[in-house]
C-alpha cells in the first residue's frame, strides 16, 4: 500500500492532496499494528480499510462541509476514529471531539492523535451521558445499540446544529420516525455498494 494506491482507491468518494493521503498511510500501519492486539475493526485488508472507512468517512465530510461552516463536531462512538479523525484531517479549522467508552479504544485514538500531528482534535474517554458539552455537528457512524444511541447524540446537538448518520437503508425510517425535532434532508448513497447512507437532520431552535 502506497499514496499512489490510497488515491486511486479513494477516487470515487474524494480527491486530496500528498499530505493528506500521506497521513491516511500513516494511520493504517497504526491501525494494523493495533487491531493485532485489540479488536478495533473487524476489516483487515488495507483495500479495504480505505474504501469502507476512509471513503465513507470523507465522503460524509466533504457532503456535510459544503453545507456550510462548522466550528465544533463530535464523533459520538468513535471506535477506530471514524468518521472523526477523517474528518479533522479534510477540516483543520474544526474543533473535534472523539468520544469512546472503550479504555483501550481511547488509548489507541490518543497515540493516533499524536502520531498525525493532528491539534484540533481530543479525546473524551467516557460516556457519553457524562459529557457536558454540545457541538455544531454530531456524527454516529456503526455504532451498536443504534436505537440507544440515538437520542444520546441527538443531545449533543446544540440548537440549529447537525446530526450526521451514516447508516444502512434499512435504518433511515428509525432514524426519521425517532425524533421530531430534527428536520431531516434527503439520505444520500454512499458510493461504496454496501448499502450505506448519510443521513443529516438539522435540530430546531425552540422559540420559547
Amino acid at each position: 500500500m502506497d499514496t499512489a494506491n490510497i488515491a486511486r482507491l479513494l477516487q470515487p468518494f474524494i480527491q486530496l492532496d500528498e499530505m493528506r493521503l500521506a497521513a491516511i498511510l500513516k494511520y493504517i500501519d497504526l491501525l494494523l499494528k493495533w487491531n493485532a492486539r485489540i479488536n478495533l475493526t473487524a476489516i483487515r485488508a488495507p483495500e479495504e480499510i480505505v474504501e469502507r472507512h476512509f471513503g465513507e468517512s470523507f465522503f460524509a465530510a466533504k457532503h456535510i462541509l459544503a453545507r456550510g461552516p462548522v466550528k465544533t463536531a463530535i464523533d459520538l462512538g468513535s471506535g477506530a476514529g471514524f468518521p472523526g479523525v477523517p474528518f479533522a484531517l479534510l477540516a483543520p479549522q474544526v474543533e473535534v471531539t472523539l468520544i469512546e467508552s472503550s479504555q483501550k479504544k481511547s488509548t489507541f485514538l490518543k497515540e493516533l492523535i499524536y502520531s498525525l500531528e493532528l491539534r484540533n482534535v481530543k479525546v473524551f474517554s467516557g460516556r457519553a451521558e457524562s459529557y457536558s458539552q454540545s457541538a455544531d455537528l454530531v456524527m454516529l457512524r456503526a455504532v451498536e445499540k443504534f436505537e440507544e444511541a440515538l437520542p444520546l447524540a441527538l443531545q449533543l446537538v446544540s440548537p440549529g446544529g447537525s446530526l450526521a448518520l451514516m447508516i444502512g437503508t434499512s435504518q433511515v425510517e428509525l432514524a426519521r420516525s425517532s425524533h421530531c425535532d430534527l428536520q431531516w434532508q434527503e439520505p444520500l448513497m454512499v458510493p461504496s455498494g454496501h448499502s450505506r447512507v448519510l443521513l443529516i437532520g438539522t435540530k430546531m431552535v425552540k422559540v420559547e
